[in-house]
């Protein structure tokens, strides 16, 4: 029987790249020879991982090849065929066209989950390792089980009858065993007890006892639905069940007019593109003018949250995913730890340049970085399995599914009509059809539970996501509408575009854009265009008004924003106040008298009103009549003539000494530097604390700081890798290459099956390969060693010998690493590696 390494090596170029193409989980790292890939496209990991992105409707038909392979009579080697696929659909109450079930077949065979020709199709060894133990929900054959089941079963009328018969508690147990999975746990006295439903079925053949499968779910053990029963009981519906070619179709909790709806949609969404920008810059702004400390475990304290959230004015639920998506997209960083200070959560340098763009532009970083986040903000004031609380900023919120749970929502809201509102549930039925491996969980993985009393059932439905993908999607679509990414619950018009366009750009083939630059720039201008359209012109005038006031006619430009934070006092969204204080703040900063004047009469459209005019001018009239400086050191002495000899002496000019008083000298340089440059001259100062006592320390010891642990880098790539069509053709050759070098090195020589066709006598080769391993042992060669297996079967390896001795040869195989014995008896010929 071919192998998979057989069906791999058959496959052109073009058909290994496109299958590494689709799996370049295969290739990291990349594999010795093909057979190492193949065995690596077996594994439990990349098999589950391949499975992971199939539709419902393809699970449904690998469990029909599945079913297939294991009812096909010349099943010894576990074939099965698509015609027989084909036969099994079609038993159902509506099968899908042949045409869609050929196609989910393909897909398994790109994927090289499912191998082989039509004809003669195998299922990769690892399915069956990572997909439900009992497929499309049915239990194994009755010849399996029990052999007065099979008996029962072999005679179809028979067994017809007997299900008939049941009472109607029993049937309620098999119909609902038929549904899928087909385990139950029962106790043993309910299994022994004719009289219950358990132990009616049981003692009539329809249910058999089992043993270690699952592990028993209760305190008896469990039963088992023969597959026969089972697709008795399906007779209606069809061997398979309810077969789903299509994805659910969600309707909009509030339908409306789809143009008069979309103008709606937009039009929210680009106020809360407003808000939120200007959130986020408030928000970083209150951090920058007090830093907020990073917690020992990790992450901004909840103290810390609230105020910036008071000074901001918003919710405490909202600040969390702002202060991520902020700190996301670069804008927010963590100082590193300095002597006697510890580290503080600070706006970025990114932050200067990102507060100077177009607010669309900023817009566009912000959901670039939301999308792409692993992070969870959902889940901050939550308590972790220690009971602890989940911070802001933690490196508990770290989630690698994040990202792809967040795309996959949006996409489903993109996919709907425009104007679509959808709800967490309706999202979640669609992802339950399009992944229901990551979003719904496969079905039948689990065994049922007790089913001793009717209607007793503790598992999840079919198709029924788990609460977490429930709460993940729930924080999703929330974020989404806080960003303003979504308008009224659907997706808005520039979000589509830009959803369109991020997409464009990840499944754009990297040989297109090796540097990544259409990634960042031109794909995004559309989104960016209609937000634009949608958002008020940004303005670069105020109306000044009597009461001291400037009122902004909209959002204004970054220029004349940074002057407004100088000179104004916020008092709303558009209304700044003028005051006493924000006039010395301006002119602190650098401003005259003069240039505030013309700076007001320059911005605004309406007449400066005198009572501003006055109050700067009395501001800064009064501006600067007091001076402090700064002073790093002082040098006080009652002996005057010495202070005196110290500011003449030439070797101190560099400590800028200036005399305060007769008895005081300052520095602008610290305490430590002036003590070291008198010593240095001469002199024998003393320090002195605060209230003017000497201070005598002992030096203490140098020691070097303790190195950091290094920082773990984490990657999301879970099949997100896209790889270069150069780089797979590279891979190809190579993977060719050493499959030849390999299977080359590994065959056996012709002198080796001359010894074993020699004319010599089994005897006189046996008696020439121990000298052949002995030597080998002494020289420490390799040798080719040809012996007779387990099943009479004559084989060639190539190994290093270690010993010989007590009737067997111990040797080492260099390419796996691995330790063989043979029996000296069953080694026929010897032969050195040339």
């Amino acid at each position: 029987m071919p192998t998979l390494a057989d069906h791999l090596r058959a496959l052109p170029d073009d058909g290994l790249a496109a299958l590494l193409r689709l799996r370049p989980d295969l290739v990291v790292p990349v594999p010795g020879d093909l057979s190492a890939l193949a065995a690596r496209a077996q594994s439990r990991v990349s098999v589950a991982r391949a499975l992971d992105p199939l539709d419902r409707f393809t699970l449904e038909i690998l469990d029909a090849l599945r079913l297939t392979r294991a009812d096909a009579e010349s099943g010894s080697d576990g074939q099965t065929s698509i015609d027989a696929v084909l036969a099994l659909v079609a038993a159902g109450r509506t099968p899908p066209e042949p045409d869609r079930v050929r196609a989910a077949i393909d897909r398994l065979r790109a994927l090289f989950l499912v191998y082989g020709p039509t004809h003669a199709l195998h299922v990769a060894a690892g399915v069956d390792e990572v997909t439900p133990a009992y497929p499309a929900g049915l239990g194994r054959p009755a010849a399996a089980l029990d052999a007065e089941a099979a008996a029962l079963c072999a005679d179809a009328p028979g067994l017809r009858r007997t299900v008939l018969a049941a009472p109607p508690a029993a049937r309620a147990v098999l119909d609902r065993l038929a549904a899928g999975p087909p385990l139950g746990a029962a106790s043993a006295n309910a299994v022994e007890d004719p009289d219950s439903p358990v132990g009616w079925l049981v003692s009539r053949h329809l249910l058999v006892p089992v043993t270690g499968v699952g592990g028993p779910a209760g305190p008896g053990g469990s039963v088992e639905l023969p597959r026969e029963v089972g697709l008795l009981l399906r007779r209606d519906v069809g061997p398979l069940g309810p077969l789903h070619p299509d994805p659910p179709a969600p309707h909009p909790s509030a339908p409306r007019a789809a143009t008069q709806s979309a103008k709606i949609v937009d039009s929210a969404g680009a106020g809360q593109v407003m808000a939120v920008v200007r959130n986020v810059e408030d928000l970083l702004d209150a951090l920058a003018a007090e830093p907020a400390p990073v917690l020992k475990s990790g992450g901004l304290g909840i103290r810390d949250v609230r105020r910036l959230a008071k000074a901001v004015g918003i919710d405490e639920g909202v600040t969390a995913p702002l202060l991520e998506t902020a700190a996301a997209a670069g804008l927010i960083g963590e100082t590193e730890p300095d002597t006697g200070a510890e580290p503080r959560f600070l706006p970025t340098p990114g932050y200067d340049h990102w507060r100077n763009l177009p607010i669309a532009t900023r817009w566009v970083q912000l959901i670039q970085a939301w999308l792409a986040m692993t992070r969870q903000p959902g889940l901050a004031g939550r308590r972790d399995e220690r009971d602890r609380l989940i911070s802001v900023l933690a490196p508990e919120l770290e989630r690698l599914g994040a990202p792809a749970l967040r795309s996959a929502a949006m996409g489903v809201l993109s996919d709907a009509e425009p104007g679509a509102a959808l709800d967490a549930d309706q999202i979640l039925d669609v992802l339950g059809w399009r992944a229901p491996r990551r979003f719904a969980g496969p079905a039948g993985a689990r065994p049922g539970g007790p089913i001793g009393a009717v209607g007793a059932d503790d598992r999840r439905p079919a198709g029924q996501p788990p609460s977490p993908a429930r709460d993940a999607v729930g924080w999703a679509l929330a974020e989404a509408a806080q960003l303003g990414l979504t308008g009224m619950g659907a997706l808005t018009g520039y979000g589509r575009l830009l959803l369109a366009d991020l997409s464009d750009a990840g499944g754009r083939d990297p040989d297109e854009d090796p540097l990544g630059l259409s990634g960042s720039g031109a794909p995004l201008s559309a989104a960016v265009a209609v937000l634009d359209g949608l958002l008020p012109a940004p303005v670069d005038h105020v109306l000044l008004q009597a009461d001291l006031t400037a009122v902004l006619p909209g959002p204004a430009e970054p220029e004349l924003a940074a002057e407004l934070a100088l000179i104004g006092e916020p008092e709303s969204t558009n209304v700044l106040r003028i005051t006493a204080d924000s006039v010395r703040r301006a002119l602190d900063a650098g401003y005259s008298a003069a240039e505030l004047h013309a700076l007001f009469a320059r911005r605004s459209r309406t007449p400066v009103p005198q009572g501003l005019t006055y109050l700067i001018d009395d501001v800064a009239r009064r501006h600067g009549g007091l001076r402090v400086g700064s002073a790093g050191g002082y040098l006080r002495s009652d002996d005057e003539a010495l202070l005196v000899e110290l500011m003449a002496d030439r070797r101190l000019s560099h400590l800028q000494l200036r005399r305060l008083a007769p008895t005081v000298l300052t520095t602008p340089y610290s305490s430590a530097r002036l003590l070291a440059g008198l010593r240095e001259a001469g002199y024998s100062p003393v320090p002195e604390d605060a209230s003017g006592a000497a201070v005598l320390v002992r030096p203490k010891s140098l020691r070097a700081p303790s190195r950091r642990s290094p920082v773990t880098v984490r990657t999301a790539g879970d099949g997100a890798v896209r790889l270069s069509t150069p780089r797979l053709a590279a891979i190809v050759e190579q993977l060719r290459r050493a499959d030849t070098a390999v299977r080359t090195a590994r065959r056996p020589p012709a002198s080796l099956r001359a010894e074993r066709t020699g004319t010599a006598t089994p005897a006189q080769a046996h008696i020439q390969a121990m000298a052949v391993l002995q030597q080998a042992v002494r020289d420490k060669q390799r040798v080719w060693v040809g012996y007779v297996d387990a099943h009479g079967g004559t084989a060639a390896r190539l190994v290093r010998p270690v010993s010989v001795s007590a009737g067997y040869l111990r040797a080492e195989d260099d390419r796996t690493e691995t330790l063989h014995t043979f029996a000296l008896h069953r080694i026929t010929a010897a032969v050195v590696e040339e």
